[in-house]
């Protein structure tokens, strides 16, 4: 009785095995996003604006890891942002100091 219970069960095993390698892909792959550039505040805490600033290496490491995070593939650039891509883009007050240079990070599809 043991033998037949044990081999009704491995070949359950093996049919769903093999049910589920012969299911055709469904294709449903998420469409990748458009190129986009982020700005991040060169004091964010996370310690990463050595990396991104100076292009080293851990650089591209960071780069690519946030784009990941917002769910793109890699990113294509990064570094310094320029000054009009950020001069004017949030209201200031007088007694504020002037924050330090924000980082770049343009994310491909």
């Amino acid at each position: 009785m043991r033998r037949a219970v044990a081999l009704v069960g491995l070949f359950g095993i093996i049919g769903a095995g093999m049910s589920l390698a012969l299911l055709p892909a469904t294709g449903t792959v998420a469409a990748p996003k458009a190129e986009r550039t982020y700005l991040i505040p060169a004091g964010d805490g996370y310690g990463v604006a050595d990396c991104i600033s100076s292009k080293s290496e851990c650089g591209q490491i960071v780069a690519d890891a946030w784009c990941e995070s917002q769910g793109h593939r890699a990113a294509t650039a990064y570094g310094l942002a320029k000054p009009e891509d950020f001069t004017g883009s949030t209201p200031r007050q007088a007694s504020a100091p002037v924050a330090e240079q924000p980082l770049a990070i343009t994310c491909g599809g």
